[in-house]
């Protein structure tokens, strides 16, 4: 069950209130009057079950209560109540098959952007997966494919493709498109400061043997690819966060780059175009994975909702 509150004009209360009396998936509905001050007004809470949410959130909408006031929508992390439970199962569809479209653009939006942070877990990636090539060690590499914030964008494209959102679109592509040579740079002036400082071997690059996938372009690297895209865009439309670090370790994105920046740096060029060209597959693999694997998930869910795969929403913060 996830928290719903709407805050509104007392002109609107009304027909708030009258909408969620008739949704099966509403529980504890609880109005308090003439208590907001901006916009002065009305707060209007229930419990809601997730699969009734996207078309809870259509018609208020279409109320316009975007435009005067605000929708939110919390989980509820422990909810002990039998009329909740009844309305749950009453609620039609299950709570891992809805998809809220507004919450995942909310959330690739804000996990798309480029900032420091972004720029922080991206480089340090991409530098603990170089120190795994150097030391080829599987387990350094992991740890570098769970650090990465790369799956963030990736997800944001594919939903930016669904539902018409250039602006999305551009902000994860921007984020993708300095992220990944920024990390990189960083790592080749580090390598080469390691080389000089005698920490780097060059020769050491062709005695790889667990690491030697990174470069190694067949038919499982796009194979893996899609299935880890799709895996990653269904964790997170159904919200089992858990998976998703399963996506991380499975893909080849940072690894390939910080190999990449090792395999410059030592001048065996044939291997670091290998590494880009497999970093390049994975991301495209990943993102057409996503996109068609939301392409389903919200045909599912669109006879159920009355507005189109755009939303009608401001652009999340």
């Amino acid at each position: 069950m996830l928290h719903l509150r709407v805050v509104c004009p007392s002109g609107n209360t009304d027909s708030v209130i009258d909408l969620l009396r008739t949704d099966p998936g509403i529980a504890h509905l609880v109005v308090v009057r003439d208590v907001a001050i901006q916009p002065r007004g009305d707060v209007v809470e229930a419990a809601i079950a997730r699969e009734s949410a996207e078309n809870v959130l259509d018609q208020l909408t279409d109320l316009g209560v975007v435009g005067s006031g605000e929708i939110s929508l919390d989980n509820i992390d422990t909810l002990l109540s039998r009329t909740a439970e009844d309305v749950e199962a009453a609620a039609p569809g299950q709570p891992a098959d809805a998809v809220i479209w507004d919450e995942l653009v909310a959330t690739t939006g804000e996990e798309s952007r480029l900032n420091g942070i972004f720029l922080a877990f991206l480089t340090l990636a991409c530098l603990l997966a170089a120190v795994g090539v150097l030391t080829d060690s599987a387990i350094t590499i992991v740890g570098a494919m769970v650090v990465s914030p790369d799956f963030g964008p990736l997800a944001a494209l594919a939903v930016a493709a669904i539902g018409g959102r250039r602006d999305l679109a551009t902000r994860a592509g921007i984020a993708l498109g300095v992220g990944y040579p920024f990390a990189v740079l960083v790592t080749v002036v580090l390598a080469v400061l390691g080389r000089v400082g005698g920490i780097f071997d060059p020769t050491e690059l062709g005695q790889l043997r667990t690491a030697s996938f990174i470069y190694h372009i067949g038919p499982y690297s796009i194979i893996i690819a899609l299935l880890a895209g799709a895996a990653g865009m269904l964790a997170l439309t159904s919200e089992k966060s858990g998976t998703l670090i399963g996506v991380f370790i499975s893909v080849t994105t940072v690894p390939a780059a910080g190999f990449a920046a090792l395999a410059a740096v030592a001048g065996h060029w044939t291997h670091c175009g290998e590494a880009l060209l497999q970093l390049l597959i994975n991301l495209a693999g990943i993102t057409l994975a996503g996109i068609l694997t939301l392409f389903i998930r919200r045909a599912r869910v669109l006879p159920h909702s009355s507005r189109s795969a755009e939303p009608s929403g401001s652009e999340p913060g």
